[in-house]
């Protein structure tokens, strides 16, 4: 035990020493990089990328606090997607997001040192982004959407809606690198119902137009729209071009469907990005994003716009109805 003496002693040989303040070091900032195709004028705003913000929050994670982020977004012209990547690496971030196969792809090819993670890509292996989905190696890993890996189901979902289909479309994004996965889901799906199948492409606003034209002079009955972020981004013309031809059309995400759009087959692309908070946690802890398993979901959501429907002069299926997680009226 301390005698009074000693604790006199040390109390005046402090009162005798030099005042020296010792601060605590100051808590690290994180740089944090968001990439995206599409047009994102608030990454916190935004209602499906802004569910990165909200995973982050829950592991401890603060814009402002404790998180810096650099957000570059393409407005859907990939041609700027090269020097917007070489933006964030210049910016010397501490990880990369990426919303989509286009943004990846700009990533990649700027960096191969800063850790990259997808938030939504549908054919990682395929599009060259990571060796395996168990082992990535490499610099990137993430989420990956099984986008390509649907698209039959979205055949048979549509023909479910439009029973006499003999004439389908399937529009794809010509930048997008997996493209050719879908085209094949479908073109099988096709010729397996003996149903003809319409390959398009498109990747402006303009040429979404002009395909729309397209299916309505060669009398196209319906469409498969491939999962691709500029798609999204255009989804209100999506739906008014849908009204306008009276053509049936699947999307593979839901906001589709709550911008006007007919129906939706697909996984909640917000989550998988409220799911990649955890990969960029683990990065920042020093994890190595080439030993992080690619994951993927097991989880797909049927939506329905029943105004739509009723628009486009269809009657929703029983089998449809009882399917719907939700049945937008």
């Amino acid at each position: 035990m301390i005698s009074r003496r000693e604790i006199l002693i040390v109390g005046g040989l402090s009162l005798a020493w030099p005042v020296v303040s010792y601060g605590q070091p100051a808590a690290r900032k994180w740089r944090l990089g968001f990439l995206a195709s599409r047009r994102v004028s608030s990454l916190a705003a935004d209602e499906v990328y802004g569910s990165l913000l909200l995973g982050l929050r829950d592991l401890g994670y603060v814009e402002g606090r404790n998180l810096v982020v650099e957000l570059r977004s393409a407005d859907g012209k990939a041609d700027q997607l090269a020097a917007q990547a070489a933006e964030l690496v210049k910016a010397k971030v501490d990880v990369i997001v990426t919303g989509g196969s286009q943004a990846t792809s700009a990533a990649q090819k700027e960096t191969q040192t800063i850790p990259i993670v997808m938030g939504t890509v549908s054919d990682p292996v395929g599009s060259g982004f990571v060796k395996s989905l168990g082992h990535p190696g490499g610099n990137i890993t993430g989420l990956s959407n099984l986008g390509t890996g649907i698209t039959s189901k979205h055949f048979e979902l549509l023909r479910d809606m439009v029973p006499k289909m003999s004439r389908a479309a399937l529009l794809v994004n010509s930048t997008n690198s997996s493209r050719s996965q879908a085209v094949a889901g479908i073109e099988a799906a096709g010729r397996k119902a003996n149903v003809k199948v319409m390959r398009l492409e498109a990747s402006t606003p303009r040429e979404i137009e002009r395909a729309f034209e397209t299916m309505a002079t060669n009398r196209i009955d319906g469409l498969i729209v491939a999962l691709d972020s500029v798609f999204a981004q255009q989804r209100r013309q999506f739906a008014e071009l849908g009204l306008k031809h009276r053509m049936p059309a699947i999307y593979a995400m839901r906001e589709h469907v709550e911008a006007g759009a007919l129906m939706s087959y697909g996984q909640n692309i917000s989550d998988n990005f409220r799911r990649a908070a955890a990969f960029v946690d683990k990065i920042f802890k020093g994890a190595k994003a080439g030993d992080l398993p690619v994951e993927q979901s097991t989880t797909f959501e049927l939506y329905i716009n029943g105004k739509t429907a009723r628009a486009l002069g269809l009657t929703i299926p029983q089998s449809l109805l009882i399917s719907a997680d939700k049945v937008i009226e």
